[in-house]
């Protein structure tokens, strides 16, 4: 870990990270791909010191109220959020300005500031992503070794359905040849209907892969999984995606069981919900009228 002013905090699309890195060990990870120039360990985290000042400046400077993105390129609840509290305290000023927020990740320390996400979401809206990969502990232990398992984050998303907190899933990647079976998409939709999730977010049936995340997501085949990095070499050479074999049977399967429960289900639906910006404050007003 080290430390890092940075020099803005909110990107164009109103999205932010506080942190760069992770130490999830999630074997497939895009942010290790070299397109995103990190420039230090990936496991050396960098926080940015400075995020919760520059987010107070943004926010005042807004014209208008909108949602505010977390966890797209790094877990806002990596396991050193515990002590340096950058998420919690850019929560406390998100709910101080009655802004929206959404969060994305794989953690459990998540509910540590259920008390926040509840004040948001009574005044705006307050929406909880969680990644989900694989019904399989086992396989879980495995491809995402330093993270709560999936048997926990259902727990997670039940707690919060409980709550009144929306969710949305993201169900990938499904690795070739590893969890990309009807077996583990129905095992994952029943813990999606089951939460009562708004939306799941499902590009394919797939990964991808790139310079800096292929070689490490290879030495971890090779490692865990002897002959499976060969079989990938064969199967999809230098491809950016990679698809399962069973891609169009499962995507179809997922397409139909979401449109049954009437769960969002394309990446365009899902965005357009999160992006949407909800003002409960002016609904009660009204209502006393």
């Amino acid at each position: 870990m080290h430390d890092l002013q940075a020099k803005a905090i909110l990107s164009a699309d109103n999205g932010m990270n506080l942190y760069r890195g992770c130490t999830h060990g999630c074997i497939y990870c895009d942010s290790r791909s070299t397109c995103y120039q990190m420039g230090h360990g990936f496991e050396d985290v960098a926080v940015k010191r400075n995020a919760p000042e520059l987010l107070e400046a943004a926010l005042r400077r807004k014209r208008s109220r909108c949602m505010i993105g977390t966890g797209a390129m790094s877990d806002p609840y990596l396991p050193l959020e515990k002590t340096e509290r950058l998420t919690r305290r850019c929560l406390e000023l998100i709910d101080r300005y009655d802004f929206g927020v959404t969060l994305l990740t794989k953690s459990d320390l998540v509910l540590r500031d259920l008390v926040l996400l509840r004040s948001i979401q009574s005044k705006t809206k307050c929406v909880v992503q969680m990644t989900l990969t694989t019904s399989d502990e086992s396989l879980c232990r495995m491809v995402e070794p330093h993270v709560c398992t999936t048997a926990r984050r259902v727990e997670v998303l039940l707690r919060l359905r409980d709550e009144g907190i929306p969710t949305v899933v993201w169900l990938c990647p499904i690795l070739p040849f590893l969890n990309d079976t009807e077996e583990n998409l129905r095992g994952l939709l029943s813990c999606c209907f089951e939460a009562r999730v708004v939306g799941i977010v499902c590009f394919g049936m797939g990964l991808t892969l790139r310079s800096g995340n292929r070689e490490y997501f290879y030495s971890r085949l090779d490692a865990d999984f002897p002959g499976l990095r060969q079989r990938y070499e064969r199967a999809f050479g230098d491809s950016y995606f990679c698809p399962s074999p069973r891609h169009g049977s499962l995507m179809r399967l997922f397409h139909t069981e979401c449109a049954k429960r009437g769960v969002l289900h394309t990446p365009e639906s899902v965005f357009q919900y999160l992006r949407r910006f909800e003002d409960r404050r002016d609904q009660s007003q009204l209502r006393l009228f």
